[in-house]
């Protein structure tokens, strides 16, 4: 059930959510690098995230973007929320997110908050347990996101009205 999004000519906005200077000590001295996580979206129902790595801040983050327009996923953003509640889960990393009626806001943490104000979503209740390293959170966020089913297709896979979804 994995849908990647290939189309090129969307406009992708681009948020950084973490960079990492790491250093490599070799017999010359210390030797920095820089590990850059990015996350990409449309801000209606598209969002990737990337890993990008060099020894420049600059080219960290492009290569980030670039990592993260080659794996897009398709949110179903209903009416500014999420359709459902949804737990997941990557390492020690575990989402909760619960849809939230309209004017909430995003009430979510950092990691979390990047990855879903990039897919579009406006209200939603969102908490993070375990750890809370960004790497396994934007993971584990992009892994509730794509493990979410739009109510029109729950209708149709049902053979019931909308109405039917939502209230019974």
């Amino acid at each position: 059930m994995e849908e990647k999004v290939i189309n090129t000519d969307l406009e992708l906005k681009d948020r950084l959510v973490a960079i990492n200077r790491v250093t490599k000590v070799t017999k010359g001295g210390r030797t920095f690098s820089f590990a850059a996580i990015v996350v990409v979206g449309d801000e209606k129902g598209i969002v990737g995230w990337g890993l990008g790595k060099a020894n420049e801040v600059t080219t960290a983050i492009a290569k980030g973007v670039e990592a993260a327009k080659k794996n897009l996923i398709k949110v179903p953003v209903w009416k500014g929320t999420i359709p459902h509640e949804q737990l997941a889960s990557y390492g020690g990393s575990t989402v909760f997110m619960k849809p939230a009626s309209s004017g909430t806001g995003l009430v979510a943490g950092g990691a979390m908050r990047a990855v879903l104000e990039s897919a579009g979503v406006r209200d939603v209740l969102a908490k993070c347990k375990g750890s809370s390293n960004p790497h396994n959170l934007v993971k584990a966020t992009i892994a509730a996101l794509k493990a979410m089913r739009s109510p029109l297709i729950v209708a149709q896979h049902r053979g019931v009205s909308l109405d039917k979804v939502f209230n019974g």
